[in-house]
């Protein structure tokens, strides 16, 4: 089945992200891998003002274990970016993110996707189970399957 682009209220949180001229490739628009830099951007942000991610010295760190991504229409530098940001699942160990990227007041994604953490020990690189905060941080941001 084609992927379908979703719309903003399939989302709980947005983060405005503003392209860089770096962003674009020779084709005239943000190059793909840049995509997943802004899926991490809209994350770690959210975690980090929540106070759930200490990126120096916290003792639980997520690695990713999956990426996927779908494309539907270009963006480019001097665009802003709107990041789209829900939680698919929330396991013992591991959070699926999905990330809609939209252009400044449109409404369906230019592009979509998501990535899974595993919860880890930092030294151990163990998973361990979700930290009570970081679970309580991700709760406003979970649907369910009807709600995408």
């Amino acid at each position: 089945m084609k992927p379908q682009a979703q719309t903003r209220d399939c989302y709980r949180h947005f983060l405005p992200i503003t392209t860089r001229w770096m962003d674009n490739d020779v084709y005239g628009h943000v190059n793909n891998v840049v995509y997943y830099s802004y899926f991490d951007t809209v994350v770690n942000r959210y975690l980090i003002e929540r106070g759930v991610l200490d990126i120096e010295a916290g003792d639980t760190i997520g690695l990713v274990i999956e990426t996927q991504c779908n494309y539907f229409a270009s963006l480019s530098f001097p665009e802003t970016v709107v990041a789209g940001l829900r939680v698919a699942r929330l396991g013992n160990s591991s959070v699926r993110y999905e990330v809609g990227l939209f252009r400044e007041g449109d409404d369906s994604a230019a592009a979509q996707g998501h990535f899974v953490h595993v919860y880890v020990d930092r030294q151990t690189r163990r998973p361990v189970a979700l930290p009570e905060p970081l679970r309580k941080a991700l709760e406003p941001l979970l649907v369910v399957a009807a709600d995408r």
